[in-house]
């Protein structure tokens, strides 16, 4: 009876928090009010005063940053970051999320611990978290453009044998093909209408999207208009060894997962466990921070740490 009561209990407890997550972040509702937004469906609905002066406030805000934080080389790196990324921030916008990332953090783990250390640990949490977030995405979507970019070329290849040009290949590809190569492929479309050359509007495609089988596309594409020849039995072979290198570098990250995965574990064990030690017993932790040949130890930790992590990497990581 006991296992019973303990089974619908837990069954419950599931089920409610799977209902209030799919409330939060699985439904279309916010969705479908934001392009609603956007599509100007509402457009009888105007901003008060308050709020006209809040969205001003925000906008000098990020001017602010844009102008005494952010430096000409650093606002390039981060628009590319973002670019690559697919997400629809500016350079200024993502600084000022990380300020507030920082101090939510760090304010939250202060408030819950109230010791200074961790009110550090929160605030590096905090500036770390936004660009691995960012990275991650950004290799999430172009994963999905490999994974997509031999069926553009297969696309491509039967829209040149039916007599298509390139251009009205990459049209055929716009109507066909998924995020991110739809757009992707209809910026690359538009930019050769606003004047740019095919040559100009590939190489900053290749530029966005840091594939090397989307680069030896592009070779074999400005080759060919170069020397000439059939564009889509060149394509074709292109194709072919896309589909193969695709196939032995997956066989590879499932020969390397364990690896990789043990790297990861070995890499944040020590840090996890000093950090419950600390919770534990602050005092006996302390003292490594207070006598020297403790911060040395720490230093030595640390240092091997991170070598031996980088090690494992290393040799878990084989280019295809």
């Amino acid at each position: 009876m006991i296992w019973l009561l303990l089974i619908l209990f837990l069954l419950s407890a599931f089920l409610f928090f799977y209902s209030v997550f799919y409330r939060l972040f699985m439904s279309d509702k916010r969705l479908d009010k934001r392009r609603a937004y956007y599509l100007k469906e509402n457009d009888q609905k105007r901003l008060n005063h308050k709020s006209f002066n809040l969205l001003v406030q925000l906008q000098v805000y990020k001017q602010i940053v844009r102008q005494r934080v952010v430096s000409k080389k650093k606002n390039e790196k981060l628009e590319i970051m973002l670019n690559r990324a697919g997400l629809l921030l500016k350079p200024e916008e993502f600084v000022m999320f990380q300020w507030i990332a920082m101090t939510l953090s760090g304010g939250i783990m202060y408030a819950l611990t109230e010791r200074v250390f961790f009110l550090a640990l929160g605030c590096t949490m905090g500036f770390i978290a936004p660009r691995m977030i960012v990275r991650r995405k950004q290799q999430q979507r172009l994963s999905r453009f490999n994974d997509g970019l031999p069926d553009l070329i297969t696309t491509v290849i039967g829209s040149l044998r039916a007599g298509f040009s390139f251009i009205q290949s990459l049209k055929a590809v716009t109507e066909e093909a998924d995020s991110p190569i739809k757009e992707e492929i209809d910026l690359v479309l538009k930019e050769m209408q606003y004047g740019r050359t095919i040559e100009d509007a590939l190489q900053q495609l290749k530029e966005r999207i840091p594939s090397e089988d989307l680069e030896l596309m592009i070779q074999a594409i400005l080759i060919q208009k170069q020397v000439g020849g059939n564009l889509a039995t060149v394509l074709e072979t292109i194709v072919q060894t896309i589909r193969e290198r695709n196939k032995i570098h997956r066989q590879i990250h499932t020969l390397t997962a364990q690896g990789r995965l043990s790297g990861t574990i070995i890499g944040l064990l020590p840090v996890v466990i000093a950090i419950f030690l600390y919770l534990i017993d602050s005092e006996y932790m302390g003292k490594f921070f207070a006598h020297p040949i403790g911060m040395v130890m720490i230093g030595a930790g640390l240092l091997s740490g991170t070598i031996g992590f980088i090690l494992i990497r290393k040799t878990t990581t084989i280019e295809v």
